[in-house]
């Protein structure tokens, strides 16, 4: 136990000291759970449930995303188990995210600031968005702390043999996390070519080996995934079916549209059979569902985007044909109005940060209760960058590798429409960049020297 002031003791075993978070997610989560599906849900149970016959992707090849989470969800689907147990998971999952995110704080900081920063990200608010969800969010952030741990481990000098054990866990997680969120595919693609260029500069650099090794390991992780998109696509490191939708309303030039995604419904599914067997991709250009939309602007967005869809519902009878439609008629979008591509990945920045704006969609008071959190870190994270470009070589070759995929990842996040989700992945990877620095650089009296008189 770890005395805390006067009277107060706390466990310092992370396991034990933040169960009254698990406790806390537990209760949330059984209040907050519907039996009905909600959004993106049925989308990872469908590919759950084709998981269980041998196969991956629908008759019409949607690759929506990754089989990543899906495969977690397989045993439960297998054994036809409640959707409440899929559900429980994800207090599972949070939970170990802060217990990874303190022990990767402990490296670097104070009990004290470790606990702090741990709470700050026990408390987060976001991730009570998707806690009741069987979404991928939950799990992909705690690949992510988890990924930080095994980093912090990897990069450590001082003991080689562990390290070369921890190089190999973090390329798995890392590969796993691409497979459950595909963008890291194109992360990891970049990173390759950074660090074989380093390499090849400095070929006596550890760090850039143990980079390599870590690429390696990834590569090998995902490799299964890319060699079954390439014999049902015949394409070359083909991730998923959905990223041309995503660029074409990025790209889209009309007044009132800020390139956010919203062309198919988010509504609920009361029949499970209906929504695991008999859902087709076509449900283009159909807001049912969407009550946030502006009323009766349905018809208006219809109006500018339904030559645009006819186009591509013509393009051909499967996902990857209406992928290849939507870049095609994305860059020919580009190509014709660049600014508003710009200005579009600009908004994205706003919907990263703070979900806003979205086009055609009615205000909400729950967008001001992500501004306290995030705004929080927005404000640290401007202070921390002018001591990071300071000191850069100084700093530990783990934060400086995290800092760089939190780079490539975000800069490619914007390129596509985003939204905030893409930012909660991130924020355990971004407190431990922010301990660290503030560790470094700023020091804290909360007493004066000396007593000061008033005049």
């Amino acid at each position: 136990m770890l005395k805390i002031g006067k009277n107060i003791r706390i466990p310092e075993n992370p396991y034990v000291l933040f169960i009254p978070f698990l406790l806390l997610y537990i209760v949330f989560v059984l209040i907050a759970q519907k039996e009905a599906l909600f959004g993106d849900e049925f989308r990872f149970l469908l590919y759950a449930e084709n998981l269980t016959k041998g196969t991956y992707a629908p008759p019409d090849l949607s690759l929506g995303q990754g089989p990543g989470y899906s495969i977690i969800l397989t045993p439960f689907i297998a054994l036809d188990l409640p959707y409440i147990c899929i559900k429980l998971m994800n207090p599972v999952f949070h939970y170990l995210s802060i217990v990874f995110l303190f022990k990767s704080l402990r490296y670097i900081v104070s009990f004290r600031i470790a606990l702090l920063f741990g709470i700050f990200w026990g408390c987060y608010f976001n991730t009570f968005e998707f806690m009741h969800l069987m979404y991928s969010e939950i799990f992909s952030s705690f690949l992510a702390t988890l990924l930080l741990y095994y980093l912090v481990k990897a990069f450590n000098p001082g003991t080689p043999a562990l390290s070369r054990k921890y190089i190999i866990l973090s390329g798995f997680v890392m590969g796993y996390l691409t497979l459950t969120k595909v963008v890291f595919g194109y992360v990891l693609l970049v990173f390759l070519v950074v660090l074989l260029a380093l390499w090849i500069m400095k070929r006596s650099a550890v760090n850039y080996r143990k980079g390599l090794i870590f690429l390696l390991v990834a590569f090998i992780t995902v490799a299964p995934y890319l060699i079954y998109t390439y014999k049902l696509t015949g394409k070359i490191y083909y991730w998923s079916t959905y990223g041309g939708e995503t660029l074409y309303w990025m790209t889209s030039h009309h007044e009132g549209e800020y390139g956010s995604w919203f062309a198919a419904p988010t509504k609920v599914i009361e029949n499970h059979e209906d929504s695991l067997h008999n859902h087709l991709e076509s449900g283009y250009l159909n807001f049912e569902g969407l009550d946030n939309l502006i009323p009766g602007i349905g018809d208006s967005i219809k109006s500018r985007h339904q030559k645009d869809f006819n186009e591509i519902l013509h393009s051909g009878v499967n996902g990857v044909d209406r992928d290849d439609a939507f870049k095609r008629i994305a860059i020919r979008n580009i190509k014709a109005n660049p600014g508003n591509y710009i200005k579009n990945c600009l908004s994205n920045i706003g919907r990263i940060l703070f979900n806003y704006p979205y086009s055609y969609t009615t205000q909400r008071p729950s967008t001001l209760l992500r501004f306290p959190f995030n705004g929080i870190i927005v404000v640290l994270i401007l202070f921390c960058i002018i001591p990071t470009i300071l000191n850069w070589r100084k700093i530990l070759f783990s934060i400086r590798f995290m800092l760089m995929l939190i780079l490539v990842y975000l800069g490619g996040s914007v390129l596509g429409t985003a939204e905030i989700r893409m930012f909660s992945i991130i924020v355990p990877i971004l407190l431990f960049w922010i301990a660290y620095i503030f560790g470094k650089s700023v020091k804290v009296k909360l007493k004066f020297d000396q007593s000061i008189q008033l005049p």
